[in-house]
């Protein structure tokens, strides 16, 4: 019964009075299904779990990854401490994060303590923006944030946090400061040689080094060595040429990201032969188009090319995007293919790309994709988000049962599932399917006949998907909680 309940829990037609029955105390294993499946509650429901007197109901709504985040949002306050740290977590990774609304990242940046604080900082739920603008903002405990974005921040924004009113903030900033103080960052890594852990890793990798340190990082024998030197934005011209014949290809294509790359080492490394080193030098910006078509470069096609969760990084340059998406070089179409403003002449022109990975990225990345790109991005490419594409609203579902009903792979039968005229015969052929996916889809039709629907219900494997049916007529949802 309780696989029945809950399919009850996520049926999207669940009248109101039965939501709110499932959230009493009798229906308890049925609590979590609820909270943090649905995509979607009636209002009274929302209210009803966001005051619920048990807080794994609360926190099960924290955690909901389909729900608007406006709704968790709702739970900002929560007087126990597990909802608001659940809050703070990224939710349940079955999608892209969404960011929280401004106002609640605001309230939990000024009344949550440092523990969940760093947790929502690392959950991607912030927008670049409001972190960007945070240097600005009345309340110290938000412009500490500013700290974060360092590097995106004008002179006059650093100074002004160097000279913060609260000491905290000055604090943060020098620290900050400091990691650009080669000087500075040696007095923090103490006598060398310094011991290798986690700490010492992150000076190393991240902040400038002083002469002294690279020449340890030299001639000391850790294996990291040269990957670090090779790294580090901070590396002296005369070490960097110096690693581009390295054995070890990895620290080769680490320096071909490098941004202060010379002329003559990027003639080097495009020639360079691993395959993966040329590739990255044939990105460079610094290059022309006849520059980049004369590397032995190579394309990969296994990627999972899916969604960019955009808010959580700077926005692309639009002059930049449109070089790319006008490239000869399909990585660079692909940069341009995840451009969510790119513009409709652009997404024109990159849908009819001969490069998957283009066309799919442009499918899962852009707001407003031809809807014919959907589909054949979803019957091209079977990566890790290709079920994300059937959830986009501009997928073309009519007549998909007709054309993939009878298809050989279990994953086009799926597209007929999405047909909203499928015909009830073939909606219940399906529900018979050798693939227990296809079944479940079946289960789940509101064209499945009533019939079998019924039956379905008393059916161990697809009880709980028949349940979920928004077709299952009212009457027989109130049965089922007696």
């Amino acid at each position: 019964m309780t696989a029945l309940l809950d399919g009850l829990a996520v049926n999207p037609a669940a009248p109101t009075d039965l939501l709110l029955r499932l959230l009493e105390p009798q229906y308890e294993s049925v609590w979590y299904a609820l909270a943090s499946r649905r995509a979607s509650f009636p209002e009274e429901v929302t209210a009803a779990i966001v005051t619920h007197p048990h807080p794994r109901v609360r926190g099960a709504l924290a955690r909901n990854p389909f729900v608007d985040p406006e709704v968790r949002g709702l739970l900002v306050d929560d007087p126990h401490g597990m909802v608001r740290d659940r809050l703070a977590a990224r939710p349940d990774r079955t999608r892209p994060v969404r960011p929280l609304p401004d106002r609640v990242i605001h309230r939990m940046l000024t009344t949550y303590d440092t523990g969940s604080l760093q947790e929502l900082i690392c959950s991607r739920q912030i927008p670049f923006r409001v972190l960007r603008a945070s240097c600005r903002h009345p309340q110290a405990a938000v412009r500490q944030m500013a700290t974060n974005v360092w590097k995106h921040l004008s002179a006059d924004e650093r100074a002004a946090l160097l000279k913060d009113p609260d000491p905290q903030i000055q604090a943060s900033a020098q620290r900050t400061l400091e990691t650009d103080d080669a000087q500075a960052m040696e007095r923090s890594l103490g006598p060398l040689p310094a011991p290798r852990n986690h700490g010492t890793a992150l000076i190393l990798v991240n902040y400038r080094l002083s002469r002294t340190v690279v020449d340890w990082l030299l001639n000391d024998p850790h294996p990291d060595n040269p990957w670090i030197l090779a790294h580090n934005y901070s590396t002296p011209p005369d070490v960097v040429a110096g690693l581009a014949g390295h054995p070890d290809p990895k620290v080769r294509l680490e320096l071909a990201h490098r941004a202060d790359l010379t002329p003559a080492l990027i003639k080097v490394l495009a020639h360079d032969t691993d395959a993966r080193v040329r590739t990255a030098i044939s990105l460079r910006p610094e290059l022309t188009e006849d520059e980049r078509a004369a590397i032995d470069y190579t394309t990969d096609t296994d990627e999972d090319f899916g969604p960019y969760e955009h808010h959580a990084h700077p926005a692309p340059d639009p002059a930049v995007s449109a070089a790319h998406a006008r490239s000869h070089h399909p990585l660079l179409r692909r940069l341009a293919a995840r451009d969510p403003a790119l513009p409709a002449a652009l997404v024109a022109l990159l849908a009819q790309d001969d490069d998957l990975g283009v066309r799919v990225l442009l499918a899962h990345n852009h707001p407003a994709p031809p809807p014919e790109l959907l589909l054949r991005s979803y019957l091209e490419h079977q990566g890790a988000a290709r079920d994300l594409l059937l959830e986009h609203p501009r997928f073309p579902v009519a007549g998909l049962g007709a054309r993939f009903a009878d298809a050989d792979t279990a994953g086009e039968r799926r597209l007929a599932l999405l047909d909203p005229q499928l015909a009830p015969g073939t909606a219940d052929r399906l529900s018979r399917d050798p693939e227990a996916a296809i079944r479940a889809g079946a289960a789940r039709h509101p064209r499945l006949p009533a019939s079998r629907l019924l039956a379905l219900l008393a059916d161990e494997e697809l009880g709980r998907h028949a349940a979920a049916n928004p077709a299952l007529p009212v009457t027989v949802m109130r049965e089922l909680l007696t």
